[in-house]
């Protein structure tokens, strides 16, 4: 069975919280999280060690993909994220699959925890989204426990997920001032430079999510239109502009096409980094 844990938010704008998880609350992203990302969580599992009995935190969790295999590791895990929708969707999965682990409400930004208490902090193409990097990275380093793992997932700029990002990007609103865009964290260079002298052992590969879902680059859009929240905003935010909504079909169906090259399966890259906190 699944316990919830409710707790006040720690955030200095509670209106860009707000923004945020309306946004991440478009959708269907739990749909995404298990057709198309669900094997991203184990792999950050196995990376980094977590074994049973661990204490572990997945910050930016949503339904769940990386915390889940860690509860079915033994660990003892809270998950946490901004959103509560995707809180009771994970809720619902992991009690489907059996496991026991907690599920908080919490901004990546300023996490509820105490420094040092988590012997695991995991992160699966999630704390990528918070709007500022360096407060996210330091929250990470600050409750994982000394000699403790810090273990991140991010999509790359060059792969398919941050080419997605700058094909939609002349869509939206610019964002406003000292925000970061997400594929940053797929840097090996800029990650390591955001965790700073806070961690040693750095490690970082760049490995890629085999995607068979579909067809060809409009199913690929298309899919992406009804499920994934920052998809369906950029949409909604050229409504009523209805040539950029048809441009913006079409490039992200060429998108689509071009990485299926004619293919049945995509191959979208990501960068795995670990680190023990000094």
């Amino acid at each position: 069975m699944t316990t919830r844990i409710d707790a006040g938010m720690v955030t200095a704008d509670r209106g860009l919280e707000s923004k945020h998880r309306a946004l991440w609350a478009l959708g269907d992203y739990t749909t995404v999280a298990t057709e198309l990302v669900s094997p991203l969580g184990p792999v950050l599992v196995e990376a980094s060690g977590i074994r049973a009995g661990d204490r572990v935190l997945d910050v930016a969790a949503g339904a769940g993909n990386a915390a889940i295999p860690a509860a079915l590791a033994g660990a003892n895990v809270i998950a946490s994220d901004l959103v509560p929708e995707l809180l009771e969707r994970g809720g619902a999965l992991a009690e489907a699959r059996g496991v026991d682990l907690q599920w908080l409400e919490a901004n990546a930004e300023g996490l509820p925890f105490d420094r040092d208490e988590f012997d695991a902090v995991l992160s699966c193409v999630g704390v990528m989204f918070a709007p500022h990097h360096q407060r996210a990275a330091d929250e990470l380093v600050r409750v994982c426990r000394p000699g403790g793992t810090i273990g991140l997932i991010s999509w790359t700029p060059e792969g398919f997920v941050g080419q997605m990002f700058a094909t939609m990007k002349p869509y939206v609103a610019a964002p406003a001032s000292g925000l970061q865009p997400p594929p940053k964290w797929g840097s090996a260079r800029y990650v390591r430079g955001l965790l700073g002298d806070g961690v040693t052992d750095f490690t970082a590969q760049h490995r890629a999510l085999r995607v068979d879902r579909f067809a060809d680059g409009v199913s690929f859009r298309d899919f992406f239109k009804a499920h994934y929240g920052p998809t369906i905003s950029a949409y909604r935010g050229i409504a009523g502009e209805p040539d950029r909504a048809a441009a913006l079909d079409a490039e992200l169906a060429e998108l689509g096409d071009r990485y299926l090259a004619g293919a049945s399966t995509m191959e979208w890259e990501y960068l795995l980094v670990t680190a023990r906190k000094r």
